[in-house]
């Protein structure tokens, strides 16, 4: 009965489609991260996983479910070559602000002052942008093409999720500075 409920609810805001599996995909996302780190259960850092799930909810879901929306009305046709406008175009307008509200959000939320989640946005984003560059358009070429625009949302979150992953390692990851050598 709870299950037909939550069919309904999100069959009519589509909108909490998204945020529903991005609160549990971003947090995934993390865990999976910190256990490449070498954590367990044990020694999991869940204050960061908690704001994994906040940040994936309320920001990443609503931002993502809105993008789509405007891409079908743009590109409304489901064939190839309208798969690849709406991919190569979120890659050059909707990812860089996903990638530097991420960066800057997150420091936000681990109670950074505004100074350090701007240099953390300069430090990472080129080199996140460039492997995103590659893999969003491939994922998203193939969701548009062939996925029905009610459940592309729940697809990206699938592969949003090896993006998270990914997202929580550089954002953990201490960018090294080039040590200059001396002649």
């Amino acid at each position: 009965m709870w299950w037909k409920f939550i069919v309904e609810v999100t069959n009519e805001y589509k909108i909490l489609r998204g945020m529903i599996s991005y609160s549990a995909l971003w947090p995934i996302g993390c865990l999976i991260q910190q256990t490449f780190e070498g954590k367990r259960l044990k020694n999991y850092d869940w204050e960061r996983c908690l704001r994994y799930s906040l940040y994936g909810t309320f920001v990443s879901a609503p931002m993502l479910y809105t993008w789509m929306r405007c891409a079908n009305i743009m590109w409304p046709r489901t064939d190839f070559r309208s798969s690849l406008a709406k991919a190569f175009t979120e890659q050059a307008a909707y990812d860089p602000f996903a990638i530097v509200l991420f960066f800057y959000g997150m420091s936000i939320l681990e109670r950074r002052t505004q100074q350090q989640a701007g240099d953390e946005v300069r430090s990472k984003f080129w080199d996140t942008y460039k492997v995103g560059f590659f893999y969003w358009p491939m994922v998203q070429t193939v969701n548009f093409s062939l996925v029905k625009p009610k459940n592309q949302i729940v697809i990206a979150g699938f592969f949003s999720l090896i993006w998270t992953t990914f997202l929580a390692y550089v954002k953990t990851n201490q960018k090294q500075t080039p040590v200059e050598e001396t002649m």
